[in-house]
């Protein structure tokens, strides 16, 4: 593993610190920080291509730096940098890993710059790749579920509101509205993308610096389409694109949660629908015949974690003024636990999804009669009957224990319905969010060949 000799903070002055200070202001940032180091590498090469073209750093120090922080990504990619308690953060350690390699041009990296707006920078660049990264996840569990969907789109299973049978439905109707659910977070984040596509490199502590930085120049560098203008805006915005990906999880958590719920109750032995694989369920301590379905479990627990970790990050960001404050530092880690949570979620239920087994028969066998009073309603409605009376006449029946519907009579046609679930348009819309996808991994993987060419 890499660590640099040196081992004093940027800011430092000479000046005596308490121990016990020290370690409460570094609090967890040597371990957090790694995973933005890639990040803090991929901007610090933009700014250091950025200085050398507009002549403020000369051309041999520019090049310089540039090629040690190629040779530097792979190693902070890997995890290989360490990061000591005295350097407190991955800036520091990032700096020293620069001096040590090309001397005195490492000092000259921070020119133009804060800690502020290079932290915010590094979160930008992660926040990009990490939403890019979990709406594919979101767009592989919609296309298995479209595939579930596919191939039970006629099997019968009872629809149920308040937890009692209410209505016919299908396994390929409860798949689709799963995939329809995924499909909408997805075009969702579209938004979310476009708040986070402006630079925010430059800002410096946040009322900019005197020099002319071309920082429109970064901003292409790294691939963003525009620069975040105002340096006051850049340091407000701290934790503000951070609460809005959490949220935006919790949004998607609450479609999964539903779906493993769903799941839970239609493989107990009373419902009996679905059957989980024993590769995901665990076994009892106590119960040799018992196998319990862990992983679905846990993933509806992780759902409602995600809620909490959003809360927790909201308390950390709101309620401070305007500018950078040092309470930020303690974000990071429910933003970066909320991220690793989600995909791990996101992971488990695609890989389930595929091997689920149906039990047609006994979904089948659930189908009972009063399932079919609206639709033997409408029966009478077809004949000329308002629908108060024909309710009326259909409710009396069932009251009366003489309600023998035709189950064949009728099926509904419209979008969405039994009929016609509409899954070819779905399959469209999933395809289009896959060349969503692809556009902005095109977009992704052009930065570092520009901000690293020799």
């Amino acid at each position: 593993m890499t660590s640099s000799t040196a081992s004093t903070p940027l800011w430092a002055k000479g000046l005596p610190l308490d121990a016990a200070v020290h370690r409460f202001t570094v609090g967890e940032d040597p371990q957090l920080d790694l995973a933005l180091l890639p990040f803090d590498v991929q901007g610090s090469a933009a700014h250091a291509r950025m200085l050398g073209e507009a002549g403020l750093l000369s051309a041999e120090d520019a090049s310089a730096l540039v090629g040690a922080l190629a040779e530097l990504k792979p190693v902070t990619e890997r995890r290989e940098l360490l990061i000591s308690a005295d350097q407190e953060d991955g800036h520091t350690a990032l700096e020293h890993a620069l001096i040590e390699r090309v001397g005195e041009a490492g000092k000259r990296i921070h020119l133009g710059r804060s800690r502020n707006d290079q932290v915010l920078l590094a979160l930008r660049l992660l926040l990009r790749a990490r939403l890019h990264g979990l709406v594919g996840q979101v767009q592989a569990l919609a296309a298995v579920l479209l595939d579930f969907a596919r191939a039970h789109e006629t099997v019968a299973l009872p629809g149920y509101t308040h937890l009692r049978r209410a209505m016919p439905s299908s396994v390929g109707q409860w798949a689709a509205g799963y995939v329809e659910g995924l499909i909408e977070e997805m075009q969702a984040a579209d938004g979310l993308w476009q708040r986070l596509d402006r630079c925010p490199l430059g800002a410096a502590a946040g009322f900019g610096v005197p020099l002319p930085l071309r920082r429109e120049r970064v901003a292409e560098l790294l691939g963003f389409s525009r620069v975040q203008r105002s340096p006051v805006d850049v340091m407000n915005s701290r934790g503000r694109h951070e609460q809005a990906l959490l949220d935006w999880l919790v949004s998607v958590a609450g479609t999964l949660e539903k779906l493993c719920w769903d799941l839970l109750l239609y493989s107990t032995e009373e419902f009996g629908f679905v059957r989980l694989p024993d590769a995901f369920t665990t076994g009892s301590s106590i119960m040799p015949q018992k196998r319990n379905p862990d992983v679905l479990e846990l993933a509806r627990g992780r759902c409602r974690e995600l809620r909490g970790i959003a809360e927790w990050h909201r308390q950390i960001v709101t309620g401070v003024p305007g500018s950078y404050h040092r309470d930020f530092q303690l974000h990071k880690r429910p933003l970066l636990a909320g991220l690793d949570a989600a995909a791990a979620t996101l992971d488990v239920l695609t890989r389930l999804i595929p091997v689920l087994k149906v039990d047609a028969e006994r979904s089948g066998a659930a189908m009972s009669d009063e399932l079919y009073a609206a639709h033997q309603a409408y029966v009478l409605v077809a004949g000329g009957q308002t629908f108060r009376d024909a309710y009326k006449q259909i409710g009396t029946a069932v009251m009366a224990g003489e309600f023998l519907p035709d189950k064949a009579a009728l099926s509904a046609t419209h979008t969405g319905g039994l009929g016609d679930l509409k899954l070819d348009l779905a399959a469209q819309e999933l395809a289009d969010c896959a060349h969503w996808l692809e556009a902005r991994q095109q977009l992704l993987d052009a930065v570092d060949a520009r901000v690293f060419a020799p």
